[in-house]
């Protein structure tokens, strides 16, 4: 079939109006030789646009065999595993590269030399991965090309300088082939791209209650004598510009205070005015305003992100009603135009998609029998993908002896799971005794004898607990839950750690303390198999309705909010590199002999020296990771603009604010903007108590960012689709 052909035409029972003469549809031929490869076509064309409906996917894209073939493969599920983990190999690739993060520590007291890879390894894995990431024709096509152009030119450039270049810009562009793998992210990144100008309007009136303040402050703090306390305010807050926006900036975010006015309140408590209003104004309510307009704006854009997704989910399942569309015929007369619902389940067969929600859809056809499907029902069929699915447990193995029949019933009860909780809390309680009691015990000194039989005693418990929930549900019902999983997972990791202890340091015994043997000492697989134990208290958050509210509010999060995690990683990723271009190999070492000085109290109270700050630096991406979380956290991050304002220089503060805009400002009033509307998402829906208590433990609900907001948004009408179809560049609409 020519590229240009219509899909859809007259020749299925249409007028044939708005039809070029000579264009056959795709089955057009309906008998002869060529009847069953436009039947096939047919079929594969209703299948590409069901699975773009389905991914939300535009359906603007060549529909010939060869480029359907293309198109499937590249997006299923073997591809995009490949291509996801060549992104994060390239990615990776920061870890290992000059500068390396292979150290112990990142201390620049303690760290010794990295290993760095030869030159010409990294930069042979790099072009060899870019290589293989996609190429799409979309609208990021110009700045993927631009990306390759200037990371093959940055790439020649560092093997023909043997890898001694000062900057490698690719390092930078890296995070574009996360972006742009992800459409849902794409999609992210354009609502906080629109929803920039209202918070810079915030943004705008803090700098200015900021400048005001530091006005206010500089003219306010300027004692006549040497040792009042107005000259200590100003001296050490407030000495001149740059460092009073410093420090009201910094209480903006509360990190230092009371510590910023602790000098002026000592002299006169009305200072203290000053700074409770700057905070009041600022931190309590402009921040807070910040918080409510992000959430506002941002949510009304990923609506309407959200809501063109849906248009393209009904234009995709549009398109395969018209593919399969056919004329039935009664007495030679047509009796009515639409799908046969054999055709139907022939292309869901075909379809990629969540075994869950194919069986319902599938079923809800057969319900149709041999009628024609129109438009509408074609349509509704595909709304149980709107549906939060819930996956059935299998059901439970019959016995035939009364007395299995009242163990199944007995130990498949709630009330055994209520046991089973009070037992994990007897044993974290006795942990905590312990822990209580031998506080100021070394490990060697310590008599494990009792903790050990506990330990024994407890998990042949949880062994035999497991064992009867299998009995009881059957070895599929019992997977099926997911609490269930969990407790047999940390059940055979405790019972394999408790054999090996047994194994090599013999049963407990008064007086046991062995000498170590193989890898861990017997206080470090007791330390262990505590650890496990305190996990495993956690399976008590499904029994409690309120916490498990939370707890599944934080899965779904975790589970479709990955497209914001996605930009986070962009961010961090970016800022650690451009962290390390400027800032790598500022903090120097102390002198002395691998100590922070000989008298630490004769540095300055609350430094970056004194507080032992060495290893949040920017010496390698690891480092400058972890610097820059403990930046975004904003606890003691004057600190850090202190300090790499004496290494580095005042422009260094330019970096750490832009940080802290980007980060702290922006970044985390989305995602709570977020957990948000999630939370209270879940708490209105009716019936919530069922799907965050018994269901947690009954049902497994699906849901996704697209399900969260399905209640509120608009059905695209039929005209728009039809229309939309008209011009669509590969299809045409003839009916």
């Amino acid at each position: 079939m020519a590229e240009s052909d219509p899909l859809l035409s007259g020749a299925r029972g249409g007028s044939g109006r708005d039809c070029r003469a000579g264009l056959p549809a795709c089955r057009g031929v309906l008998v002869g030789p060529g009847a069953k490869a436009g039947w096939d076509l047919c079929f594969d064309q209703a299948v590409v646009f069901i699975e773009d409906a389905i991914q939300y996917r535009s359906i603007n894209h060549r529909m010939d065999a060869r480029s359907m073939w293309l198109y499937r493969w590249y997006y299923s599920d073997t591809c995009q595993w490949i291509l996801s983990f060549i992104i994060f190999s390239i990615l990776s690739l920061a870890f290992i590269e000059t500068p390396s993060s292979f150290t112990s520590t990142s201390d620049v007291r303690y760290r010794m030399a990295p290993w760095n890879p030869p030159c010409g390894l990294t930069e042979g894995i790099e072009s060899y991965l870019v290589g293989w990431v996609q190429f799409r024709k979309n609208l990021w096509l110009l700045g993927y090309l631009l990306v390759l152009i200037v990371s093959l030119t940055d790439w020649t450039v560092s093997l023909s300088l043997v890898c001694q270049e000062p900057l490698r810009i690719r390092r930078l562009l890296r995070p574009f082939f996360l972006l742009q793998n992800s459409s849902m992210m794409k999609k992210t990144l354009k609502c906080i791209r629109w929803s920039l100008p209202e918070m810079a309007s915030v943004v705008l009136l803090l700098a200015l209650h900021l400048c005001v303040f530091t006005m206010l402050g500089m003219l306010l703090f300027t004692g006549e004598k040497q040792d009042d306390g107005q000259d200590r305010e100003r001296l050490t807050y407030f000495r001149n510009l740059p460092e009073a926006l410093t420090s009201l900036l910094v209480l903006l975010t509360t990190a230092n205070n009371p510590d910023v006015m602790v000098p002026a309140y000592s002299k006169n408590r009305a200072y203290a005015v000053f700074f409770i209003v700057f905070t009041l104004i600022g931190s309590l309510f402009l921040m807070n305003l910040l918080t409510a307009i992000i959430y506002n704006q941002f949510r009304g854009y990923l609506m309407k992100s959200l809501q063109a997704s849906l248009f393209r989910k009904r234009l995709g399942t549009r398109a395969a009603y018209e593919v399969l569309s056919s004329t039935a015929e009664g007495d030679g007369q047509p009796q009515g135009v639409g799908v046969k619902p054999q055709d139907l389940l022939q292309v869901l067969q075909k379809v990629q998609m969540d075994s869950t929600y194919k069986q319902a859809i599938m079923e809800k056809v057969r319900s149709y029998g041999d009628s024609l499907l129109s438009a509408d029902e074609f349509q509704k069929i595909f709304n149980e993908l709107d549906k939060r699915m819930t996956k059935e447990h299998p059901p439970r193995p019959q016995y035939q002896s009364p007395f299995l029949q009242s163990a199944q019933f007995l130990f498949g009860h709630l009330y055994f799971d209520y046991l089973g909780n009070l037992i994990v809390l007897a044993n974290l309680v006795s942990i905590c005794a312990f822990l209580v009691i031998d506080a100021d015990v070394v490990p060697r000194n310590r008599d494990d004898f009792v903790l050990g039989i506990l330990n024994c005693v407890f998990v042949l418990y949880y062994l035999v607990e497991m064992l009867l929930k299998v009995f009881a549900l059957g070895l599929s019902g019992y997977l099926s839950y997911p609490s269930n999983v969990f407790d047999g997972l940390v059940t055979v990791i405790l019972l394999v750690l408790e054999l090996s202890t047994l194994a090599v340091y013999r049963f407990p015994h008064p007086g046991w303390k062995p000498e170590m043997q193989g890898l861990l000492s017997l206080w470090d697989m007791l330390r262990l198999a505590n650890m496990l134990i305190v996990f495993r208290f956690l399976r008590i958050v499904p029994s409690m309705k309120l916490m498990a509210v939370v707890a599944s509010t934080i899965l779904d999060l975790i589970k479709n909010m990955r497209a914001f995690g996605g930009i986070l990683v962009v961010v961090y990723y970016v800022f650690a590199i451009i962290g390390i271009n400027l800032f790598r190999g500022v903090i120097v070492v102390p002198p002395g002999n691998g100590s922070l000085a000989p008298d630490n109290g004769s540095l300055a109270c609350g430094s970056y020296e004194q507080l032992e700050y060495w290893a949040n630096n920017f010496d390698d991406f690891a480092a400058a990771l972890v610097t820059l979380w403990n930046v975004m956290v904003v606890n003691n991050w004057q600190v850090f603009l202190d300090a790499y304002r004496r290494y580095s220089g005042p422009w260094s503060k330019i970096y750490f604010v832009l940080w802290w805009l980007v980060s702290s400002v922006i970044w985390v009033n989305l995602f709570l903007a977020l957990i948000l509307e999630n939370f209270l998402h879940k708490w209105d829906r009716r019936g919530h108590l069922q799907s965050v208590s018994g269901d947690l433990e009954t049902t497994y609900e699906m849901s996704t960012v697209e399900l969260l907001f399905r209640d509120i948004l608009e059905e695209p009408a039929e005209e728009e689709l039809v229309e939309k179809l008209k011009r669509h560049p590969h299809v045409q609409l003839c009916r």
